[in-house]
């Protein structure tokens, strides 16, 4: 018994052949049945297509990888088709919001990453788990740390092997790769060149003042009064990256970290359900309302970036603000490029596309960054006031009350170990994650391509193997003799990441932090509210769920 494997749909084009041999007139019915047959044709190759693609990708690549890397004694989670542990990881984020944590806890692992945290104990230093269908590896190990410096050979990407994955399109300089990245940053680096940062300061002072003021209007003079400052000093660092990145045009810009503080929310929820490539483009409520707000988003910065590029080009502006910077260092390496060009090589500067990603950039790493590491400032300077009272005393025997200057701020050495130490246990990224491009081996394991390796921050930061057995208690004196000495592991403590790919804002945003910790302390104590709840979740950083309610009193 024989079964045709011809679908019946393509049968059209043999039997023509079939009524010629009978004397039929074959001609008319095969122009007449060929466009059909044709587009049934395609549609079935596309479809056989997507089928063994989507096999390939969400089964057998995930189990090629989990047989390459579960004999060399690796263990994680098992593969659920398509999915992998998203909706597992979903769920027991849910589970672990439900409950607080105590006050003055610092140990918040369990409660920011109870997956990843349940895993790691039961199964070592390196567990996987699967994001989809990709393999996500921890490198957590700190031998790992110590002798292969494998958290900084990733970081560095010195053999070429790691990338960065992409999400999404778009992202700016953070999300590149390559020559592109290396352009970027190349253009990038004269606006937060040192001596630039340095004359934004006014600008920091300006903002800082502002927010004091208000607050002080706000509190009675005989008592104290409680201020959520979590939605404080989002709009603190937001007016601060609008000014300082837009100048004139910061008014404008303040819609930009509106809209992008809903982005980020609709963001996370995309990843909460089944992983489907292309899931974005998806006509669904969130994608639609997504698309909305990057529409918006990019009208505005365009505007903004026309109005400046003509205000330079026709001698009006003196360009102190990051935009400035960065159209006037993209002009040079344009004019650079015109002349390569004509020698055959290729074009160096920045399209406009280019320059709206890197200024969306410029809003969420400079606004969200650091009014996260102000908010837990302020949260752990309240439960530890010895330590809230130390800092005070460096920042009024510098300053007094007088506005703090930039070569004061840079020797402040309390308020330096504490900001350190509060990004330690709180940093703003949790994790970093790389994506091997080759097969690479790290620390003895060979780790074929397709696999991402995850470098937690947050074990790395809380690991009592690395920071002693006070690990999750808060205690500045670890940074009294700087990063380097605070650990036998010098690469334990990268908060802005390490290697070429260091965050290129990372002395803006610890300037800005200084200034804005400086003048609360020089016009306020402050200690938790009995309404304040700890706790961490993450929305792409580490937010306060549900707000950072302290007492503030006039000094």
């Amino acid at each position: 018994m024989h079964i045709s494997l011809i679908p019946p749909h393509l049968c059209v084009l043999v039997a023509p052949q079939r009524r010629e041999a009978n004397g039929g007139s074959s001609s008319v019915d095969l122009l007449v049945a060929s466009p059909w047959a044709l587009a049934g044709a395609t549609a079935a190759v596309a479809l056989l297509w997507l089928v063994a693609w989507t096999l390939e990708w969400a089964w057998w690549t995930p189990r090629r990888l989990d047989r390459a890397l579960r004999p060399q004694g690796l263990k994680g989670t098992k593969y659920r088709f398509l999915v992998g542990d998203v909706r597992e990881n979903a769920r027991r984020n849910r589970e672990a919001r439900t409950e607080p944590l105590p006050l003055g806890c610092h140990d918040i692992i369990p409660r920011v990453q109870p997956l990843l945290h349940d895993l790691a104990k039961e199964n070592g230093k390196l567990p996987f788990t699967w994001f989809g269908p990709t393999p996500r590896m921890m490198i957590r190990d700190p031998e790992l740390v110590k002798e292969q410096e494998s958290v900084r050979e990733v970081l560095s990407n010195k053999f070429g092997h790691f990338r960065k994955q992409q999400l999404s399109r778009g992202g700016g300089v953070a999300g590149h790769e390559g020559e592109k990245w290396a352009k970027h940053r190349r253009i990038l680096n004269p606006a937060f060149h040192h001596e630039k940062i340095k004359r934004m300061l006014p600008v920091f002072a300006t903002c800082c003042i502002d927010v004091i003021n208000r607050w002080e209007n706000s509190v009675s003079s005989e008592g104290s009064s409680e201020i959520d400052i979590w939605p404080e000093l989002q709009n603190l660092t937001g007016d601060v990256i609008s000014r300082t990145a837009f100048g004139s045009s910061y008014q404008e810009g303040r819609r930009i970290f509106q809209l992008q503080g809903e982005q980020a929310e609709r963001f996370v929820q995309s990843f909460q359900t089944i992983f489907i490539p292309g899931y974005w483009f998806l006509p669904t409520k969130n994608n639609r309302r997504m698309r909305e707000i990057n529409r918006e988003i990019n009208k505005i910065l365009r505007e903004i970036i026309g109005k400046k590029e003509k205000a330079i080009k026709n001698g009006e502006t003196n360009n102190d603000d990051l935009l400035g910077l960065l159209l006037e260092s993209n002009m040079r390496q344009s004019n650079e490029s015109n002349m390569r060009e004509s020698n055959g090589k290729v074009n160096l500067a920045m399209t406009t596309e280019d320059i709206i990603e890197e200024c969306k950039l410029f809003y969420f790493a400079g606004m969200e960054t650091t009014s996260v590491l102000l908010t837990w400032t302020i949260i752990v300077l309240s439960m530890h006031p010895e330590w809230q009272d130390m800092a005070r005393e460096e920042v009024l025997n510098y300053f007094g009350r007088a506005t703090p200057d930039f070569d004061s701020l840079s020797r402040l050495k309390i308020v330096t170990m504490i900001l350190y130490e509060v990004l330690r246990l709180y940093p703003p990224v949790i994790f970093l994650t790389r994506r091997t491009y080759k097969e690479m081996d790290l620390g003895g394991i060979k780790y074929p391509a397709g696999v991402n390796l995850l470098l937690p921050l947050l074990f790395i930061h809380h690991d009592p193997t690395i920071w002693g057995k006070d690990a999750s208690k808060f205690n500045p004196e670890r940074f009294a003799e700087g990063i380097s000495n605070a650990t036998k592991y010098q690469s334990a403590f990268f908060p802005f990441g390490w290697g070429p790919r260091i965050c290129i804002g990372q002395n803006f945003a610890l300037l800005e932090a200084k200034m804005a910790l400086c003048t609360i302390l020089q016009r306020f104590s402050f200690q938790l509210s009995p309404s304040y709840t700890h706790a961490p979740y993450t929305v792409i950083t580490l937010h306060p769920e549900h707000g950072a309610q302290v007492m503030l009193k006039k000094l």
